[in-house]
């Protein structure tokens, strides 16, 4: 099935990109999430709408994705969560909740779909995050999971 990308999707490709997927994933998946709409030929014609969008929001130059990629590792990022006894926490960090922490601490906004989490965030003490802030650049976040 052939779908129009409207938002990034890792290892699919950037948002405005046409792509050819299986019937299923489309249908179950990127258009109920709304990361993608059916390929169409009127829909051809919101494709450079949804480029020049992109453009607008994204990291254009690698030297801006270095000083925001400094900014990020320079930041301590601490984030309270409840906890139980044991140092587990009540469900698990988000991306999004990891935004809005690097927000809080006084670093730059973040894009949460920017944010990868290795595994998820369930347990107390340090953990390592990575931001694509660019397709060459990514930071490295440490941050500080403590009981709230």
């Amino acid at each position: 099935m052939k779908i129009i990308l409207t938002h990034e999707v890792s290892g699919l490709g950037a948002a405005g990109d046409v792509v050819d997927v299986k019937d299923g994933y489309a249908r179950n998946y990127l258009i109920p999430r709304k990361f993608a709409i059916r390929w169409t030929k009127g829909g051809e014609k919101d494709v450079e709408q949804i480029r020049r969008a992109r453009k607008i929001h994204e990291i254009q130059t690698i030297e801006q994705a270095n000083s925001v990629k400094a900014q990020l590792e320079g930041v301590k990022v601490r984030l309270a969560v409840r906890s139980g006894d044991a140092g587990r926490l009540f469900g698990s960090v988000t991306p999004a909740d990891v935004a809005s922490a690097i927000k809080a601490a006084g670093g730059p906004e973040v894009d949460k779909r920017r944010i990868e989490l290795g595994s998820p965030i369930k347990t107390l003490g340090g953990h390592e995050t990575s931001v694509r802030l660019h397709p060459e650049v990514a930071a490295k976040v440490t941050i500080e999971v403590v009981a709230a």
